[in-house]
């Protein structure tokens, strides 16, 4: 009965994970020569990161498309990827931390005159979908139903991640809540104590000054 129960969550896995876990980014963009676009791809630790792309001309026919280079840095600004790219093919890299990651694409080529405008397509895949299991299967040969139970392990293995990912973030976004309130609360003490002690040097001050008038 337990291997039954295990084969139904399985198969009902195979069928539903599909349907709630898709990643594809799938962006296009014009880029002129000497322009920098960027954008972010948030992604768990240790997830392989692959973007698919190919560039052609825009408004113009020349038949030639200058150079263009890619760089990626994580959230700690460290340069986890720089390579020039070739008019179409695809990048990969693997995150060595969670968090956001900046995608730049830019030219890396200019001209005095008639910029060249080129349109970038870009499709970004992560984790279990960035995998060619047909390579996999050839490397390490595997029948068609084990290539399927891996990609099953593999989908699993980045839901979990993405879980502990989301579950760090919001420990952190806790933390910080904290710090603030903490920080505002004593900060309204500070407050009070100031507006009491300017309030008692006024009194002390007018009592003073009635004194030395001989008003009291």
């Amino acid at each position: 009965k337990m291997k039954r129960t295990n084969v139904v969550v399985l198969l009902l896995l195979s069928v539903l994970l599909p349907c709630v876990y898709s990643l594809d980014n799938e962006v296009y963009f014009i880029l002129e020569e000497g322009q920098v676009r960027c954008f972010l791809e948030e992604v768990p630790k240790d997830t392989l990161v692959v973007g698919n792309y190919f560039s052609e001309e825009y408004e113009s026919n020349t038949g030639q498309i200058g150079g263009l280079k890619v760089t990626v840095t994580d959230g700690n600004k460290v340069q986890v990827l720089s390579r020039e790219l070739l008019p179409s093919g695809r990048f990969a890299f693997t995150s060595q931390l969670g968090g956001e990651h900046k995608i730049c694409v830019q030219t890396s080529s200019t001209r005095w005159f008639g910029k060249q405008k080129i349109k970038f397509y870009l499709d970004i895949t992560t984790g279990e979908k960035a995998t060619d299991y047909g390579e996999v299967a050839k490397a390490e040969h595997l029948g068609e139903l084990e290539i399927k139970a891996r990609r099953l392990k593999d989908r699993i293995s980045d839901i979990r991640a993405e879980q502990n990912y989301q579950r760090h973030r919001e420990v952190a976004f806790r933390d910080t809540s904290e710090s603030t309130n903490a920080r505002v609360m004593w900060w309204s003490v500070l407050q009070t104590v100031i507006l009491v002690a300017t309030g008692m040097w006024q009194i002390s001050h007018l009592k003073n000054f009635f004194k030395t008038k001989k008003l009291v």
